[in-house]
């Protein structure tokens, strides 16, 4: 039920509310959810909700990719990863992802990366370097420590590095050395820009337009 004109019972909403079935919740807590009929409920969870718009921004606006670029993601079967590898291939470019196990890496496949790196099992700087003869253009990092050094040594001129997030780093109790390669940061004349997907919470449609379509397509999954 709902006190707010706004909000109907069978209205679908999505916010913060809790591991819980019954959630008694302000109205301006929520957002009523614009359902595609012909897209998955869980669609709302994932590719058309903050997951999507931070690969959609992270990507096209920090990334700022072009056709036939080199793109590297790390942490590409993570939630954001997968959605930014995809993305990528529709805007045209190469895509490389970095993951943690050979079903990863292949699964990574099906969803139509060119390349893929087991972190776990091959040495990433020269995988980096075998795969990447003519460099990186545009690396979406994840990860940070080791995969962010390996792809900073591969970068071109005018790259841009994405940072999206540093998880191996997060539960270090002493802090890891910086990367050895950030000097390529000046010499490629390079760009590394970091951000939070919050500051894009007030543009979340302008991405969700796109999203939805290339699903509806078959483009993205």
């Amino acid at each position: 039920e709902s006190r707010d004109a706004a909000l109907k019972p069978g209205d679908f909403v999505q916010g913060l509310l809790g591991w819980q079935t019954h959630p008694v919740t302000d109205a301006r807590a929520v957002t009523r959810v614009d359902r595609d009929p012909g897209l998955p409920l869980d669609a709302y969870l994932a590719v058309l909700s903050h997951i999507g718009a931070t690969a959609y921004f992270g990507l096209l606006e920090i990334g700022k990719p072009q056709a036939g670029e080199t793109l590297v993601v790390s942490g590409a079967a993570g939630a954001v990863g997968s959605l930014v590898g995809q993305i990528g291939k529709i805007v045209g470019c190469r895509v490389i992802g970095i993951a943690g196990s050979d079903e990863k890496c292949a699964w990574l496949t099906g969803l139509g990366f060119d390349a893929t790196i087991n972190y776990k099992t091959e040495r990433v700087s020269s995988r980096l370097r075998r795969l990447c003869p003519a460099g990186i253009d545009v690396h979406f990092e994840n990860v940070g420590g080791a995969a962010l050094d390996a792809a900073l040594a591969c970068i071109n001129t005018r790259a841009r590095v994405v940072l999206c997030g540093l998880v191996s780093q997060y539960n270090e109790m002493v802090p890891p050395p910086g990367p050895r390669f950030i000097g390529n940061i000046l010499m490629r004349r390079a760009k590394i820009e970091g951000f939070i997907i919050v500051d894009y919470e007030t543009r979340f449609r302008e991405a969700f337009g796109p999203l939805a379509r290339w699903m509806a397509e078959g483009r993205l999954r």
